[in-house]
């Protein structure tokens, strides 16, 4: 079976303040991994955002067997794929994911903030790369 994975950070980890109501009843798999990238705290917001760069992103890659999951993430993360990239909070892009012992997933969803996003809500860059929110 072929599922679609996308990688978290943030409150759809498993326990975060949107797991349940957005993945909890669908997700078929779940495990640890990482994606290169830079992840800031966003404290007047109470969630993290995740942009481009060299750094580690921890998470999980949970992993649905309805690609329908991808609408109702998208509506939380006010991503439109058909509007200017811009004008989004987040926006979806394909990454590659790894696991602890470099087991790499190439296909799978991540949501990286507008990095304007994060300038005007004076983010906080998280070192480890783990939001403990």
């Amino acid at each position: 079976m072929e599922y679609v994975s996308v990688f978290v950070y943030g409150t759809l980890k498993p326990g975060g303040a949107n797991f349940d109501r957005y993945c909890g009843t669908e997700v078929a798999n779940i495990y640890r991994a990482y994606i290169y990238g830079e992840l800031y705290d966003l404290p007047s917001l109470g969630y993290p955002g995740a942009i481009h760069g060299t750094s580690k992103v921890e998470g999980f890659v949970l992993q649905f067997a309805n690609p329908q999951i991808l609408i109702g993430l998208d509506v939380l993360e006010d991503y439109e794929p058909h509007r200017n990239p811009a004008a989004n909070d987040y926006n979806r892009q394909a990454i590659a994911a790894y696991t602890s012992d470099r087991v790499v997933n190439p296909a799978v969803w991540a949501y990286f903030m507008n990095p304007e996003l994060v300038r005007r809500n004076s983010g906080i860059r998280i070192a480890d790369g783990w939001w403990h929110g």
